[in-house]
Parts: structure tokens; sequence; C-alpha cells
């Protein structure tokens, strides 16, 4: 009996091209991203005294209280924010890495919300040494994305 597509045998796998030194040197980047990020968390948790006092110079009607409370807000919601971040990063960077077209995108358009928080944190309550990671992190997501970009990683995505 003739069987037109015999059981036994298995499609071949699509071969994708090589990574390219673009793409490998922005997955490097985007490790070191992440890493930056955890830092600045750290960072976040204990300049916490000089961002209570960023807050009383900012917002001297304040009673003790709200100062209090918006220190506990800031710093809450930048270690979770952190984590999550450094999670994106992480997940990012290896789906690129697999040449993912949407991580790129994605990646992308994180890197664009984080230009805007970067320029909101400018003028947020924070020590300085935090507002000045900030500009670190933004670094690593530019360089990321000038690499992502560029014609041989676009090519490697497109393949």
């Amino acid at each position: 009996m003739y069987q037109p597509y015999p059981t036994d045998a298995q499609m071949p796998e699509v071969q994708r091209p090589p990574v390219p030194p673009s793409v490998s040197t922005a997955v490097r980047v985007m490790y070191a991203g992440a890493a930056a990020t955890a830092i600045g968390v750290i960072i976040d948790v204990l300049t916490v005294k000089a961002t209570k006092a960023a807050i009383e110079k900012r917002s001297p009607h304040m009673s003790a209280s709200q100062v209090s409370s918006v220190q506990h807000a800031l710093v809450i919601g930048s270690v979770v924010w952190g984590v999550i971040a450094v999670v994106l990063w992480i997940l990012i960077a290896r789906k690129c890495q697999n040449g993912k077209n949407w991580a790129r995108l994605t990646g992308t358009v994180l890197f664009a919300l984080a230009t805007i928080d970067t320029l909101g944190s400018a003028i947020a309550p924070e020590a300085g040494l935090a507002k000045l990671w900030f500009v670190v992190i933004w670094l690593c997501g530019l360089s990321a994305v000038i690499l992502l970009w560029r014609r041989s990683s676009s090519d490697f995505f497109r393949g």
C-alpha cells in the first residue's frame, strides 16, 4: 500500500540564522539593565532617609504622618515596580535572543515609557542618587533599543 507521507519521518526543523553580534550585545545590555534595576531598588531602600528629607523640603506644609505615608508609598512602589522591571528585562532579553520580534517591539515600547518615567523622576521627591540611577538604567535601555533596530538585528528578527 502506498503512503504519501511516511508516519515515522519528522518534518525538518526550520533553521534560524545565527544570532548576530548586535542582538547578542543587546541581550547582554538588557541583562545589565536588569542588574542595574535591581541595584536601583537597593538604592531606593538605602536612601529612605534622603527621600524623606526631599519630601519634607518639597512639601513643608505636610504633617509628619503624611510625609511618612508618602515616603512608604514611594519606597514600596519602587520595590514592586523594580521587581517587575527586572523580570521584564530578563524575559525580553531571552525572547530577543530567540528571535521573537514581539519582544523587540515590546522592549521598544517599554523604553519609550521608561523615557517618560525618567523625565518624571527628575521632579519626583527622591534622593539624588536614586534620580541619577534612573539615568543609568535608561542608558541601558537606549543602548539595547539601538542595537535591536540595527539592520543585522532586523534581518535576524525577520528570519
